[in-house]
């Protein structure tokens, strides 16, 4: 297996972005080796082995190949026939492999934090740039300090702030999904393609998948982003790209809001009869519902089942409700008497 990633970041193999993104910075800033002059060279170890950690599982085409492989997996160029991950760089006439170089440790500190040092080579205080905004969402950063930069720890990444980068906008991409998908919540993979800069200059074509989580009860319009998965362009930050939730026209339910609505053919004998009127339906996650009216029916009628509607998405284990309306009523009617 040969490093454990996870267990350097001090995270579990099922950790988030965000959950990855705050143990980076937690470790980095407790290891940058401007902040340990007396322990320089451990420092230097640790820093690039945290750095090298989050680089491989905050992308999901490493992080796939390195839960399958591991790192010598990951180094060694092996491909994974049956992986599903399509992440490989294609070479001359030969097969496709998978070539992972580690980027700069300091690169990408600058990245997370917008700033290639932030403590001016003496362990103490902390800045990136006096208005508190670092180069890739970086305005957590406090603004307390002045604005002093301390010094470039390896003498790259100083470019990095020289003047602002125009932001590519983002490409959004509508992802229809049943009302089923939406009623129990479900993960759907999309594979994209994209031009990756390599820090030499060169471009190189990349697919990866993405992972979607869609949570129980959302609803038509909500947007999942994935920062900055667009093509890697000089001088430009890539492009986040947006999935926005469709729904797609489901056979018996309609949705209004957090209800469900049924529309129910009756006739008038059956609207008039003094039985009991009975229902049968499927839920959206496959219960069977016999729904007993007890209620003389009419044109407006309506009977309503309580918490038998949409999850809510804020609380999905409240729900809102299944209304069952009726039709044909009047026209059966009309038919009776002609």
């Amino acid at each position: 297996m040969g490093m454990d990633y996870y267990g350097i970041l001090d995270v579990d193999k099922n950790a988030t972005d965000e959950e990855l993104k705050r143990a980076y910075r937690k470790l980095a800033m407790k290891w940058h080796p401007d902040k340990n002059p007396n322990n320089k060279k451990e420092a230097e170890i640790k820093f690039k082995q945290i750095s090298e950690a989050y680089e491989v599982l905050s992308d999901p085409q490493k992080r796939a190949i390195y839960d399958r492989y591991g790192e010598s997996g990951l180094k060694g160029g092996m491909p994974p026939p049956d992986a599903g991950v399509a992440s490989f760089f294609q070479t001359g006439d030969g097969p496709a492999t998978f070539r992972f170089n580690p980027r700069n440790a300091n690169n990408i500190f600058a990245e997370v934090f917008g700033c290639s040092s932030p403590f001016g080579g003496t362990g103490m205080g902390f800045s990136c740039g006096g208005r508190g905004t670092g180069m890739r969402g970086g305005s957590w950063v406090s603004r307390s300090f002045g604005g002093m930069f301390g010094s470039d720890m390896f003498g790259e990444g100083r470019h990095m702030n020289q003047g602002p980068r125009r932001k590519a906008p983002p490409i959004e991409n509508t992802l229809f999904c049943s009302l089923e998908e939406l009623y129990t919540g479900t993960t759907r993979k999309m594979k994209i393609s994209r031009e990756v800069t390599h820090a030499s200059g060169r471009t190189f074509p990349v697919e990866e998948i993405l992972n979607i989580e869609i949570h129980p009860g959302w609803k038509k319009g909500t947007k999942i982003t994935f920062p900055e998965k667009g093509n890697q362009q000089p001088n430009v930050i890539a492009a986040d790209i947006v999935f926005i939730i469709d729904e797609k026209p489901h056979g018996v339910f309609t949705r209004d809001g957090n209800d469900l609505v049924v529309t129910q053919k009756i006739s008038v004998s059956e609207a008039e009869a003094l039985t009991n009127y009975t229902i049968q339906l499927t839920t959206l996650d496959g219960r069977d519902l016999n729904i007993v009216i007890k209620n003389v029916i009419d044109a407006d009628y309506e009977e309503v089942i309580i918490r038998e509607g949409m999850p809510i998405s804020k609380d999905p284990s409240m729900k809102g409700n299944l209304r069952i309306k009726f039709t044909d009523i009047v026209d059966a009617r009309m038919e009776s008497r002609n």
